[in-house]
């Protein structure tokens, strides 16, 4: 799993409630971390990987997430 992964994961991860995937993938959009074509590429390789179920991320995918949480607190 590549960095860029890693930070679209822990993105879904602090979410608010209230947001959708599409928002978090504009957000990251907004800060140059990849094309908007790229992001939803990346969503849809998630899903396909079982991270992502629906809007949510699935058990391993918040595992993985809550994992790279700590990796980036190093």
């Amino acid at each position: 799993m590549d960095i860029v992964e890693k930070v679209l994961l822990l993105a879904i991860l602090k979410k608010e409630s209230d947001e959708t995937l599409n928002d978090v993938v504009l957000k990251l959009e907004n800060t140059n971390l990849f094309s908007l074509k790229e992001g939803k590429r990346l969503l849809k390789k998630l899903r396909s990987e079982e991270f992502i179920s629906d809007s949510y991320l699935t058990l391993k995918g918040e595992v993985t997430a809550k994992n790279v949480d700590q990796e980036f607190k190093l």
